[in-house]
C-alpha cells in the first residue's frame, strides 16, 4: 500500500523542479539582499507574516468556488451543485497527495509553501542576530546570507 507524502514535502514534490528552483532562487536573492541591507529585515519579516502560502490560497479559492456553486445550485440550477462536489474532491486530493489541478498554476505564480516562507523568515532572523553565532559570522553579505540559509535548513 502506498504511503502518503510527508506534509512538509508534498507540495514541493508535486511541483515541477523548474518552478521549485525559481521559488528557491528568489528566496536566496531576497536573503542576500537583506544581508547587504540589514536595516530592512524587520520590514521584510512583517511582509512574510502577511504572505499567503499555498494552503491558504487553495483553501480560499476552494471555499469561494464551493460557496458560489452551492448558491447558484440553490438559486439557479441544481447542476451548479456539481461545482462544490468537484472542488471538495480536489481539496481532499490535495490534502492527501499534495496535488490538485490549481496547484501548478498557483506555484507558477510564485505562491510558496509555509515551510518555504518559514525558511526565509528563519534566515532573516539569523541575519538580524536572533541566533547569535550566525550574525557574528565574518565576511561579505553573500557569505553571511549563506550561513543564515544553512542555519535555517
Amino acid at each position: 500500500m502506498p504511503t502518503l507524502p510527508a506534509t512538509t514535502a508534498r507540495v514541493r514534490r508535486s511541483t515541477s523542479e523548474t518552478v521549485n528552483r525559481r521559488i528557491a532562487d528568489r528566496m536566496v536573492r531576497d536573503v542576500a539582499f537583506h544581508a547587504a541591507h540589514p536595516a530592512l529585515i524587520d520590514r521584510r519579516l512583517a511582509e512574510l507574516d502577511r504572505e499567503w502560502d499555498t494552503e491558504r490560497t487553495l483553501e480560499a479559492n476552494a471555499a469561494t468556488l464551493a460557496l458560489g456553486g452551492t448558491v447558484l445550485g440553490i438559486l439557479e440550477d441544481r447542476r451548479f451543485l456539481a461545482l462544490p462536489v468537484l472542488v471538495t474532491a480536489f481539496l481532499l486530493q490535495h490534502a492527501l497527495q499534495g496535488w490538485c489541478p490549481p496547484l501548478p498554476v498557483i506555484r507558477r505564480l510564485g505562491v510558496r509553501t509555509a515551510a518555504e516562507i518559514n525558511r526565509e523568515r528563519t534566515a532573516l532572523k539569523a541575519l538580524r542576530g536572533d541566533f547569535g553565532p550566525v550574525a557574528a559570522a565574518s565576511g561579505d553579505p553573500r557569505s553571511r546570507a549563506e550561513a543564515a540559509l544553512r542555519a535555517a535548513a
